[in-house]
């Protein structure tokens, strides 16, 4: 795909609060190599609402996705909707020859992932997973910093960060967060964007051990003020390990809110030290604030992240930051034939993290990775 521009078409919209309406129509608009071409939802009402807000002729708005997946002005498909639907949206893209763009969690579960790498793979299309954490230059500086040795030898990681939901309260759109079945937890999509983003920057487990608790077991609807059950969905989750460098890590994450900042990250090398910080604990679509200090500093101070770490237009900030920078490298591999988006393969690899960090909560035992 030399030529033209990148024909994407988003499946799932919802005007003014969806991920796409807020993430990926503002990124897909900064980026001069896409087009947003089609767009699906599951009615037909809601279809051409969608494509009304986007600027898109009703006869490219379409009910289903299978739908969307066969138009012939579509390269890319973008899978926006709930964790449930991902494998028989990507099923459907791939079967029509696209290219898809599927936010994270992959799967619903290790199974599902591994099913959809290997379809992609097969098909020799791109599979780029929404582990946009990684894209974020505060989080490509970091990553910099740690392999250059800029910190010394690798000490120490320590996250403490809250899930917004999870906590003692939800509204009706997201109440399948309350049902672990639905694969979308306190562990799998704060929790898994966080931990995604700090193997990127320091390197994968060596061995891992975990603990879950449900601490708040009914939630209010506020809607309605009624009270919904937590099923399998821990609020309380925290992580100790061991990475591959011999470095301890230990992650904490929380269901609610904080009074305070709701994401901190402390890395401690023998050269020095780096803080992220946020006002909110989904660090994949967080403004994030660094600071670090070296040799004989004593007083962490800001850094500013050098321009190489930004790929995308000035002008906006996130929630569409990330997602613009995963989209550019996107079109990169899809133009110049290069592998540097983040793809179904690594986000299998998130995915066994995460089902051994469950399998150790379950079995109080250290799991070898």
């Amino acid at each position: 795909m030399s030529g033209g521009k990148i024909r994407v078409g988003l499946v799932g919209y919802e005007v003014g609060r969806s991920w796409a309406a807020l993430a990926h129509v503002p990124a897909l608009r900064s980026l001069p190599e896409f087009e947003i071409t089609a767009v699906a939802t599951t009615r037909r009402e809601s279809a051409l609402a969608a494509a009304a807000d986007i600027g898109l002729p009703e006869d490219r708005a379409f009910a289903s996705a299978g739908d969307l997946a066969n138009c012939p002005d579509v390269d890319v498909v973008a899978v926006t909707v709930k964790v449930p639907h991902h494998l028989e949206i990507v099923r459907a893209a791939v079967a029509a020859g696209k290219h898809v763009y599927c936010e994270w969690p992959l799967g619903n579960g290790v199974a599902e992932a591994e099913e959809m790498a290997a379809l992609v793979r097969k098909a020799e299309r791109l599979g780029v997973i929404g582990l946009q954490a990684r894209c974020a230059p505060q989080i490509r500086y970091v990553r910099e910093m740690v392999r250059s040795g800029l910190i010394g030898d690798l000490l120490s990681s320590h996250i403490h960060a809250t899930g917004i939901m999870w906590g003692d309260w939800v509204n009706r759109p997201n109440a399948y967060l309350l049902d672990g079945k639905n694969g979308a937890t306190l562990l799998t999509i704060p929790f898994g964007h966080a931990i995604d983003a700090m193997c990127y920057c320091l390197g994968e487990f060596r061995e891992v051990s975990a603990l879950t608790a449900t601490r708040i077991p009914a939630v209010r609807l506020i809607e309605t003020g009624e009270f919904l059950q937590k099923v399998n969905s821990p609020d309380q989750l925290v992580v100790t390990g061991r990475l591959e460098s011999g470095a301890v890590a230990v992650v904490h994450y929380e269901g609610g809110s904080s009074r305070g900042p709701n994401f901190v990250w402390k890395i401690n090398g023998t050269k020095g030290e780096l803080r992220m910080e946020a006002s909110i604990g989904h660090v994949q679509m967080a403004d994030v604030s660094l600071s670090g200090a070296f040799g004989e500093e004593r007083t962490l101070a800001p850094l500013d992240v050098p321009a190489e770490h930004r790929w995308v237009p000035g002008g906006f900030s996130n929630p569409a930051l990330n997602v613009a920078q995963s989209y550019r490298l996107l079109s990169n591999d899809l133009r110049e034939g290069t592998r540097t988006a983040t793809t179904f393969n690594e986000a299998v690899v998130r995915h066994k993290l995460l089902q051994a960090i469950e399998q150790a909560a379950a079995s109080g035992k250290t799991m070898a990775l």
